[in-house]
């Protein structure tokens, strides 16, 4: 964070300043005080069940030399009517005063995550880079990442998510990013925003508050997100898996699980190889390409960086090889899209190693009206993939559609201890697949699973 006097930031938010002017914050403001850090801010917000003003004292133990509160405090503060607005019209503060700071704002229905750490990976070779820490992409999370930077930063990525109409406007008011980039238009929050068509709306908010001078980077893998910069005088930049697309990947082969293909751009043609595993990797590996290219990078550099770069956030497609049984935990989020992914990532892996395929679903959120029918037809997926195995973990909905001819097993499961009682079943050379909405907490499954087939491959030895 650039330094400020706590004079300075009381002008800029416009608070009642309860503390010397000259305090100097020289790091970036933190909502847990026991992650405050010497010379921040804290920031006393009041959530469900737990109101930060009561840490404040705690929070300025720990090294933080103002508090920004709603209401005064036994502590050097600054009281403004906002917690949340006044830390908003602060970052977009500190963004004017680096001008020479490129934003690069990501959304899209999935991949956000991946494609932030892929571009924050080959980013960080060229030159200081700030990145959204794990999926930190909402109207708290956007600018604290923003207030990471200071005058030597170069680069500062922000995944954009939304759970309203006119979220994202929102995070582009306080961020004004040089570069937008849209992923892809799918199912999920479709709970939230009634159709497909109103989350397209939403995504394309993002192009439509670029700067003047900003490039619209977008993916070609729905009928929504190509054209949400028609009437706009952006320059546009298009990624994809066919010839229209400007980045894009031809020669795809999937080995162990993992895409290895041509990167094709205006500079020329370059080969990848990705750590990452599952073929729905290309389009965040492209879309990760894209912005390098509009930022001037060579492609051999992007190529080395996509082929290097390891997956920096938890619970996406992590593999466990424990003792011949292969674990694939993808227990950080799930919606439609995502979980086609993962079943044919699956289903790759249990082609390659002989062995029985087991899906370990859970519950898919925010689906609104749609919801059954969505997971029917993942179950419907599941069985055209020859996946063995589904176990459908409090959501029996999956096999609505699956009548008795269907060849996958099903079990149904009420918790996670009736799922675990199942991996009793497994054998060496299987491949297990775990995914649910992050509310159902399913990688205590994935550990619970582990220990389980260790101890059992412990004892038959």
């Amino acid at each position: 964070m650039i330094e400020l006097t706590a004079r300075q930031i009381a002008d800029v938010v416009q608070g009642e300043l309860h503390c010397a002017e000259n305090i100097l914050v020289t790091k970036e403001p933190a909502f847990d005080s026991r992650e405050v850090q010497p010379g921040s801010i804290f920031l006393a917000l009041k959530g469900d069940f737990q109101d930060g003003h009561d840490f404040a004292q705690s929070a300025v133990e720990q090294g933080a030399v103002i508090v920004l509160a709603s209401r005064k405090v036994d502590a050097p503060c600054i009281v403004v009517p906002d917690v949340l607005l006044a830390l908003g019209t602060l970052a977009h503060y500190v963004r004017g005063r680096l001008p020479n700071l490129k934003v690069i704002g990501i959304t899209g229905s999935q991949g956000k995550t991946t494609t932030k750490d892929l571009l924050a990976w080959i980013l960080r070779t060229q030159a200081e880079t700030v990145a959204t820490q794990a999926s930190f992409n909402n109207e708290l999370g956007a600018p604290l990442t923003l207030l990471r930077c200071s005058e030597t930063t170069r680069y500062c990525i922000l995944e954009m998510g939304a759970r309203h109409v006119g979220d994202i406007k929102a995070l582009c008011d306080i961020a004004e990013p040089d570069i937008g980039v849209v992923l892809e238009v799918g199912r999920a929050h479709i709970g939230e925003f009634g159709s497909v068509q109103a989350v397209a709306e939403t995504k394309s908010e993002l192009v439509n508050n670029l700067r003047d001078d900003g490039i619209a980077i977008l993916g070609r893998y729905d009928e929504f997100t190509p054209r949400m910069a028609e009437g706009l005088k952006v320059p546009v930049l298009t990624f994809g898996q066919t010839h229209e697309a400007q980045i894009r990947a031809t020669d795809i082969d999937i080995r162990e699980g993992r895409a290895h293909f041509d990167l094709v751009t205006p500079q020329g043609r370059e080969a990848v190889a990705l750590r990452l595993v599952g073929a729905h990797q290309i389009p965040n590996a492209l879309a990760a390409a894209a912005v390098c290219t509009a930022l001037h990078i060579p492609i051999d550099v992007i190529a080395g960086g996509l082929s290097t770069a390891e997956l920096q956030s938890k619970w996406r497609m992590e593999l466990h090889e424990v003792a011949d049984l292969l674990i694939i935990n993808d227990a950080y989020n799930a919606n439609p899209d995502s979980t086609s992914a993962a079943l044919r990532t699956l289903s790759f892996f249990a082609q390659e190693r002989g062995g029985q395929s087991w899906a370990f679903l859970g519950r898919m959120h925010e689906l609104g009206e749609s919801d059954s029918e969505e997971h029917a037809r993942i179950g419907l997926l599941a069985n055209s993939l020859g996946i063995d195995n589904l176990v459908c973990i409090g959501a029996p909905e999956y096999a609505r559609d699956l009548n008795e001819g269907s060849e996958i097993d099903l079990h149904f499961c009420n918790s996670k201890a009736d799922a675990l009682e199942i991996s009793s079943y497994f054998s060496p050379g299987d491949v297990v697949l775990v995914k649910a909405s992050r509310a159902e907490k399913l990688e205590e499954l994935v550990k619970l699973l582990i220990e389980n087939w260790e101890q059992k491959m412990g004892e038959s030895q």
